[in-house]
């Protein structure tokens, strides 16, 4: 990055979940990974040790709750108090996909707020910050007591997709909660929205209703935050090109890709899917032809060089 004076005290640490990510990172701001020793005992205890001196430095550490989600939810905490009890000034906790995110409100009886339960978790093991991309819900942040900078990958997706042919295009809420997300896209690309009305019955089962807006002869393109199983996904392609839409396509931040979901994105009618580099592939995804990953690496470095330096991070959302 030009013009970057990064101070000594800042260091940048990785657990297992996504360290390409972290490199990448470092090497956008000219810094080196700083060490860290993140293992396992046999019966799969996690073990923990920083390598080099980090008292009164400015941490950041860089760990999505990805799956294992629980493995790493935990390598997070114990980092986060392996820094603390070595005197380490600030502790900002960069999680690029945060797990539980989906569990954000009480939505039925004697169910838990998880996605409030990780926040006290972080906060409690002496996270002084918490730096994320594309939360599910905007509201978890206010789950924090602590600063919080919300960051999103849409400047990346957009940047990809404006050197695109979009004479044809038009953008598609998968849902009635996305059309917030899917209209701000559109509005960027310049380009019409329509909306996927649904109704899911049980978690990961979705059924396609109807659509909102003219898509007949259009480039459909799907806008998401994450996308898990890839069923609301696939039966969305699969009603939007049975009212005459000519291709559909997808972009999402982070990618889950549970259970069949690439096999369903492989079988498909899809023509592309967009990720964020949020979350690591797995081999399969990796291999499969439809799926395209986009770096936020410089994205999250610009963050991290702002927090560090004080300034603002606005800049980031244009």
């Amino acid at each position: 990055m030009q013009g970057v004076l990064i101070a000594e005290r800042l260091k940048i640490l990785s657990g297992n979940a996504n360290a390409p990510l972290a490199h990448a990172i470092c090497a956008a701001l000219g810094v080196p990974l700083a060490g860290a020793i993140v293992k396992s005992f046999s019966d799969g205890e996690i073990w923990v040790q920083i390598e080099e001196n980090v008292r009164g430095s400015d941490v950041f550490i860089v760990q999505p709750s990805c799956t294992p989600v629980e493995r790493n939810l935990m390598e997070l905490l114990l980092m986060i108090d392996a820094l603390k009890r070595a005197s380490a000034d600030r502790i900002t906790a960069v999680m690029p996909y945060y797990g539980y995110a989906r569990q954000d409100r009480k939505d039925r009886s004697r169910v838990p707020i998880s996605a409030k339960v990780v926040a006290t978790m972080l906060e409690t093991a002496g996270a002084n910050r918490l730096l994320a991309l594309d939360l599910h819900a905007a509201q978890i942040q206010g789950f924090f007591n602590v600063p919080v900078d919300h960051l999103f990958a849409s400047p990346v997706m957009i940047e990809y997709f404006r050197a695109t042919d979009l004479s044809q295009t038009i953008v598609v809420s998968p849902d009635a909660g996305g059309v917030e997300r899917a209209r701000a896209f559109a509005k960027r690309l310049e380009v019409p929205l329509a909306i996927i009305d649904k109704r899911r019955d049980a978690p990961n089962i979705a059924e396609i209703m109807h659509i909102i807006g003219d898509v007949k002869g259009k480039d459909c393109l799907i806008i998401d935050d994450l996308i898990d199983t890839a069923g609301t996904l696939v039966k969305g392609c699969e009603a939007l090109l049975a009212v005459g839409a000519r291709t559909v396509s997808a972009c999402a931040t982070h990618a889950v890709l549970s259970g069949p979901a690439v096999e369903r994105i492989a079988s498909s009618g899809l023509k592309e899917v967009v990720f964020s580099d949020s979350i690591p592939l797995r081999p399969e995804a990796a291999a499969c032809g439809k799926i395209r990953v986009l770096s936020v690496a410089r994205l999250l470095a610009r963050a991290i060089q702002s927090i560090h330096e004080e300034t603002s991070v606005s800049t980031l959302f244009v």
